[in-house]
């Protein structure tokens, strides 16, 4: 399962159109090239199919706030692993100038794999593969946030590390790069323990100065594990733990937990976020993070389009900050947060 994808099992396709000239589908074979801008999803996919309608949605909203003089166009795969190696290059055929997507870590491996990637794409998930002249990635990895905590654990002077984690294979993937990262800063682990419903092996935990605990788990099984861990010890998570500022319920239970999140959530008010429009439906939070994960895919792709990459990177993301790496991947810097009186407060405030 790739890193965006850890609850999203059973989805249902949803499509969407706007003023920016979208279509949900493109026509068989274009009769003459159309310049316009291609984006690959798997909204035919059972599975994916409504994550897919939400991508799509934030990128039209996205694409209706900043208008380019080109329609975009939605290229509709069942299983991008299959249909990838088809779909882009009719949209080149048909005249695409810039393309978006696939979504999905096994579409973005078979696309990597092509060596005719001909106009600037931006592949929607963060894979093995290395870009290419024209192929770049952008995702919502949970590792990266996971290498980031340790970051910020590191930067708060804390040297001990006790991880908390569960039987999922996401939570052994962030548990791995926690610590990675950790040890790379100089810092120890103390212990790893997983959780399965046995809080007495949270009992007598380190409580030394300096030592903290980074609970790799999702909101369910935080709520669970948190009660029993000792209240003198700092507990960091990434935003698999936060289930939204509307949940104060399940944030109380939480209170003091540390994380990172993306703006959209985290700072609905900030002027950078107010510009783009909240879906029409109420989503739940990784739906949400979704559509802004559109909306920063077309922000990308228009500095691609530019070729404006020095002047337009860093970008102030309505997912966190965003800056280019060597190896054409687009990483994401989310906002420090902490989980106070029920809410999830942003640490480090954007300027």
């Amino acid at each position: 399962m790739q890193p965006i994808f850890s609850r999203l099992f059973v989805l249902a396709a949803l499509y969407v159109s706007g003023p920016a000239c979208a279509t949900d589908e493109a026509p068989a074979a274009a009769e003459k090239p159309e310049p316009h801008i291609a984006l690959l999803l798997p909204l035919k996919s059972a599975v994916f199919g409504r994550a897919a309608g939400i991508v799509q949605q934030g990128f039209m909203a996205a694409a209706n706030n900043q208008p380019l003089p080109l329609p975009v166009i939605a290229y509709e795969a069942d299983d991008e692993s299959k249909d990838i190696t088809a779909l882009y290059p009719k949209a080149i055929a048909n005249g695409a100038v810039a393309v978006a997507g696939p979504l999905t870590r096994d579409g973005v491996a078979a696309l990597a794999a092509d060596p005719e990637i001909s106009v600037p794409t931006l592949a929607l998930n963060i894979g093995e593969a290395r870009g290419a002249d024209r192929l770049y990635f952008f995702g919502l990895s949970a590792e990266a946030e996971a290498r980031q905590i340790a970051q910020l654990a590191a930067a708060a002077n804390l040297r001990g590390a006790t991880i908390v984690r569960t039987g999922a294979p996401l939570s052994a993937r962030l548990s791995q790069a926690f610590a990675g990262e950790w040890k790379a800063l100089g810092g120890d682990i103390l212990s790893e323990i997983v959780y399965r419903n046995n809080p007495e092996a949270l009992a007598d935990l380190p409580d030394t100065p300096g030592n903290m605990v980074f609970l790799a788990a999702d909101t369910e099984k935080a709520r669970l594990i948190h009660p029993y861990l000792d209240i003198a010890i700092p507990v960091y998570a990434t935003s698999q733990l936060f289930n939204g500022n509307t949940d104060t319920l399940t944030n109380y239970d939480l209170n003091n937990t540390r994380f990172v999140d993306m703006p959209w959530l985290l700072q609905p008010e900030h002027p950078a976020v107010m510009v783009y429009p909240r879906p029409d439906q109420s989503l739940e939070p990784d739906m949400e993070r979704l559509y802004a994960l559109g909306i920063d895919a077309f922000r990308l792709l228009h500095i691609m389009l530019d070729n404006a990459y020095r002047t337009e990177l860093p970008l102030d993301g309505v997912t966190g900050q965003i800056s280019l790496n060597s190896n054409h991947q687009f990483q994401r810097k989310a906002i420090p947060a902490q989980i106070k009186q029920g809410r999830g407060l942003p640490l480090d405030p954007r300027p």
